[in-house]
């Protein structure tokens, strides 16, 4: 194994100063250009560490960074400082003699000719250390890790994941942010105007299945307070799927039910920022968006249970944006957003049984599954 490479103070800071985020603990020294967007305590926060010692700021306060968040800090390690370079060194203050300047300029000049963050895709993998191959499709491998599938699903990691061989069921298992809602979005527009519009013919009445005395009848303008319902079921069943189903914990011995919890959630476990695996797919979820139709058809009238369904569609397409926003979005520090994005990343990251919620939190609090309040990113030292 080749021996790290060795960086200096002027270099670090020359790299800083093109737009870098290097950051160090101790000497160990880490590029996480590619990262600062996606730190839930907000890109801004390590802009202003860019060049410094984070060791303290791992423990905290406020926040004590968990195992997990220092595993994966490890994927951007890039080198070590050199001997007695580890101090901070402060910014300089007015202009520099000219001889150092010309210094600082080459050392620029240095630094934009070598690449600027090592991505960890491209890093050679250790297959014992990682369990699984990450040149083949992942599917069909995790079902063999057994006993180890749990802890080692549950350490993220940065890098893409490929599930099939075949391109046309991969393809399929993947899709970008925006599809979901140039799918879904007119169609419930269409399934509004339809359902309105139904309504507005006064034949709609509830229990008329049972009697027609005392049936109720449905007016159009109930029609706003039928799709709330829906969008308020949605959360519910929301947080149902992702609590019992997507972290369902399967059998060690067990190969099909580890391969389809991978398949369900646990990939997205482990590759978090994998930008293609945040959504879910059209074609997949039309399977499931129509079985959920037909258990509303056989319960409720068929105006009635449409108009309930494309309120829960509408949740559904909210949700799925929301999730998308909360691994790449930064949002405004003291924004609900922003709180949110800390709440569901401590989900990744260290809370994996509990923070169900992912569009509110709502549903967490009568389950009692709420992450603690003190342990999000709600301060900044």
């Amino acid at each position: 194994m080749a021996a790290p490479r060795s960086f200096s103070a002027a270099e670090v800071r020359a790299r800083c100063a093109e737009g870098a985020c290097l950051v160090r603990c101790r000497r160990r020294l880490y590029d996480l250009s590619g990262f600062v967007r996606l730190h839930p305590g907000g890109e801004q926060l390590l802009r202003r560490r860019a060049g410094t010692d984070v060791s303290a700021a791992l423990d905290g306060p406020p926040h004590r960074h968990s195992a997990n968040a220092r595993r994966w800090l490890e994927q951007y390690y890039v080198g070590e400082m050199e001997p007695g370079e580890e101090e901070d060194q402060p910014e300089p203050v007015g202009e520099a003699p000219v001889g150092e300047a010309l210094v600082d300029a080459a050392l620029v000049d240095a630094a934009a000719q070598t690449p600027t963050r090592m991505d960890p895709r491209c890093k050679t993998v250790d297959v014992e250390k990682d369990l699984v191959d990450w040149e083949k499709p992942l599917l069909w491998q995790v079902g063999y890790l057994g006993e180890k599938y749990d802890e080692w699903v549950h350490q993220p990691v940065d890098r893409p994941i490929r599930l099939f061989h075949s391109d046309f069921l991969e393809s399929l298992s993947k899709t970008a942010w925006y599809v979901v809602f140039a799918v879904w979005a007119p169609v419930v527009l269409y399934l509004s105007w339809v359902s309105y519009t139904s309504l507005a013919q006064g034949n709609t009445r509830l229990f008329s299945s049972f009697t027609t005395e005392y049936s109720i009848p449905v007016h159009k303008y109930y029609f706003p307070f039928i799709f709330l319902l829906g969008m308020f079921l949605w959360s519910l069943l929301e947080y149902l799927i992702h609590r019992f189903v997507f972290h369902m914990k399967p059998p060690a011995s067990n190969y099909y039910l580890i391969t389809l919890h991978f398949l369900l959630h646990g990939q997205h476990h482990k590759s978090p920022f994998d930008s293609s695996r945040l959504v879910f797919p059209p074609v997949p979820a039309s399977l499931v968006i129509a079985f959920f139709y037909g258990i509303l058809r056989l319960l409720l009238p068929e105006v009635l249970g449409l108009s309930v369904f494309v309120g829960g569609l509408c949740g559904y397409v909210i949700y799925d944006m929301m999730h998308y926003y909360l691994h790449y979005g930064s949002p405004k520090k003291g924004t609900y957003l922003y709180g949110l994005k800390a709440y569901h990343v401590k989900h990744h990251f260290e809370h994996q049984k509990s923070g169900f919620g992912i569009s509110t939190r709502f549903w967490d609090h009568p389950f009692r599954t709420l992450i603690p309040e003190e342990e999000t990113f709600e301060k900044e030292d």
